[in-house]
C-alpha cells in the first residue's frame, strides 16, 4: 500500500515537474491561419512539439490579434512576446539594408531569390546581422512570392497609369517606387488593406498574390496586374534574450524545425501562387500580364529608389546591391 502510495506520489511530482518545464512560444501572426504563412506556422508549431517533447509549447496568434506587422519589431525586440511574423521591410527604420528586397525589378527570377535568401549569403547574412541589433533575431525566413499590383475598372500597365493615384504600400522603398512613377504611396498593414480598398482610401493595392486569396481581396478588387517588381519576403524573428534563456539543445530543436518549415515554404511558392492565381480568376477577377514594352517603361522611373536605398545604406549597400547582381 505504502509503495502504491510513494508510487503515486512520485509520478505525480514527475508530472509537474514537466509542466512547469513548459515554455510557452507565443508567435504573432497578422495573416489568417488559412494563409499560407499561418499554415507554415501550424507545421513549425508540430515540428518544435515533437522534438522538443511538448517541453516549448507554441502559440499562435494570427490575423493580427495580438499585434499589427508594423508593431511586430518592438513587440519582439522588447519581450513584450516571444516571436512573430514580419514583413522584412518593417525593419527599414534599423536596418534599412533590408529593402534590397523591394529594389525595382531586382530580384526578378526564382534563381537570383533564392541565391540572395540561403543561409550564409551575402545578403542574407547582412541583413540577419542588422536585425540582430533590434533586441529581435531571424529564426527562419518565408518566402511570399512576387508583388502585383491591385485596382478596380483596369489595369495598371505602366507608370502613367499610376500618377495621382493613392497606392497602398507596406514598406518606404515601395513608397518610393510609387512615387517615382508618378502616385502617391499610402502606407496601410496587410490586415488593413481590404478596408482600405472597400472604403476607397487608396486606388490601387500593392501586395503578394497569395494574399488576394487569403484575404479574398476579389471582393473589393477586379484586376491584378502582374508586375512582380519585387519579392516579398517574411522572417519569423525570437526575442534574443529569451532564445539565449533556451538550453543549446532545446535551440538545436527549435532550429531544426525552424529549417523544415523554412525549406517548406520556398518549395511551395510557385505552386501557392499558381493557386492564387487561379482563384482569382475563378472568382471574377482579370489578370493581366506586362509587354516588354510596359516592364521597360516602369524600370526607366526606378533609378531615384536605388540611389535612394544606396544613400541609406552606403557601403553596406552597395556591396549588397552588387551580391544580387546589379
Amino acid at each position: 500500500m505504502m509503495n502504491t502510495f510513494l508510487g503515486t506520489a512520485l509520478g505525480l511530482t514527475l508530472m509537474a515537474s514537466a509542466a512547469s518545464a513548459t515554455e510557452k512560444m507565443r508567435i504573432s501572426l497578422q495573416l489568417p491561419l488559412k494563409s499560407h504563412l499561418g499554415q507554415n506556422l501550424q507545421l513549425f508549431e508540430k515540428e518544435v512539439e515533437a522534438r522538443t517533447g511538448g517541453a516549448i509549447d507554441v502559440e499562435i496568434y494570427d490575423s493580427a490579434t495580438l499585434y499589427k506587422d508594423k508593431e511586430v519589431p518592438a513587440a519582439v525586440g522588447s519581450g513584450a512576446i516571444e516571436a512573430g511574423v514580419a514583413s522584412l521591410t518593417r525593419y527599414v527604420g534599423d536596418a534599412p539594408v533590408v529593402d534590397v528586397f523591394y529594389m525595382p525589378f531586382l530580384f526578378n527570377s526564382e534563381d537570383k531569390v533564392r541565391a540572395a535568401v540561403a543561409e550564409g549569403s551575402p545578403i542574407r547574412t547582412a541583413i540577419e546581422t542588422e536585425v540582430a541589433k533590434t533586441g529581435g533575431q531571424i529564426l527562419y525566413w518565408q518566402a511570399y512570392g512576387g508583388a502585383v499590383m491591385l485596382s478596380q475598372g483596369g489595369p495598371i500597365k505602366t507608370p502613367e497609369d499610376l500618377k495621382g493615384k493613392k497606392v497602398r504600400v507596406f514598406g518606404k522603398t515601395l513608397g518610393d517606387f510609387v512615387t517615382a512613377a508618378g502616385g502617391a504611396p499610402t502606407l496601410v498593414s496587410g490586415s488593413e488593406q481590404y478596408l482600405a480598398y472597400q472604403r476607397g482610401t487608396v486606388d490601387v493595392g500593392m501586395t503578394g498574390v497569395s494574399g488576394v486569396k487569403s484575404r479574398k481581396l476579389w471582393e473589393v478588387m477586379d484586376t491584378i496586374t502582374v508586375t512582380n517588381h519585387a519579392d516579398i519576403e517574411f522572417v519569423v524573428v525570437v526575442n534574443t534574450d529569451w532564445w539565449n534563456g533556451l538550453s543549446p539543445e532545446i535551440q538545436s530543436q527549435i532550429a531544426e524545425a525552424a529549417s523544415i518549415a523554412q525549406e517548406d515554404v520556398r518549395n511551395r511558392m510557385s505552386e501557392i501562387e499558381a493557386e492564387a492565381y487561379a482563384a482569382a480568376r475563378d472568382n471574377g477577377m482579370t489578370v493581366v500580364e506586362l509587354s516588354d514594352e510596359d516592364l521597360a517603361a516602369w524600370k526607366a522611373v526606378a533609378q531615384p529608389v536605388y540611389d535612394a536605398y544606396l544613400a541609406a545604406t552606403g557601403d553596406v549597400g552597395k556591396s549588397i546591391l552588387a551580391a544580387a547582381g546589379n
